[in-house]
């Protein structure tokens, strides 16, 4: 279970957007816990904004959970070098007792038809017209949750890291997060 938290506050910057800081910042953490093999830290993002009259964020605010050990020992890395100008981390805190709990989970869509034609193709062998007749432009999906933008580091094409923010719960459920420090079945406290 999730004790402790630690928030990384992104800093105004005049050349920066908030969206291309949180994207950098989400590929510092990403490879921080890769390189420390951890799946016992979450992330949330208590800011973040998915409503359909405004314009979807993760906001400003990244918050790591995890027992203050574990995150003790991500934050003596230097996996912030290069942001500390960008953002404010405050120091550990516990978490709140009556704090609800939820599940901080990735969403992957297939968005783009062209995109799965083209992979068709190559697995298959198939020319562009039977990869068009096999996918129709009905599979394409609008998401329609906030997102990070980030670059695959064994690619290096960009993608959408799009993070669903689960329904409240009254308890929370042990489980291990992926290296985004999204859930792969444990809820992260919220409040």
């Amino acid at each position: 279970m999730t004790t402790h938290y630690i928030d990384i506050t992104l800093l105004p910057d005049p050349e920066f957007s908030h969206a291309h800081l949180l994207g950098a910042l989400m590929a510092k953490l990403h490879r921080a816990l890769v390189q420390l093999k951890a799946s016992d830290i979450g992330v949330s993002f208590p800011q973040h904004v998915n409503t359909p009259l405004s314009r979807r964020t993760l906001g400003a605010v990244l918050r790591l959970h995890g027992v203050s050990g574990a995150l003790d020992e991500l934050m003596g890395q230097e996996w912030l070098k290069g942001m500390r100008d960008h953002v404010q981390v405050s120091t550990l805190g516990s978490v709140p007792i009556d704090a609800k709990h939820r599940l901080v989970q990735r969403r992957q869509f297939k968005t783009s038809a062209d995109r799965l034609r083209r992979r068709r193709m190559t697995r298959k062998g198939e020319t562009a017209e039977q990869a068009a007749a096999a996918i129709p432009d009905t599979v394409e999906r609008k998401p329609n949750l906030p997102f990070a933008q980030l670059r695959s580091s064994s690619t290096g094409q960009p993608f959408c890291l799009f993070v669903d923010h689960g329904a409240l719960q009254i308890e929370g459920t042990d489980g291990s997060f992926n290296t985004y420090g999204l859930s792969l079945g444990g809820s992260i406290p919220w409040f």
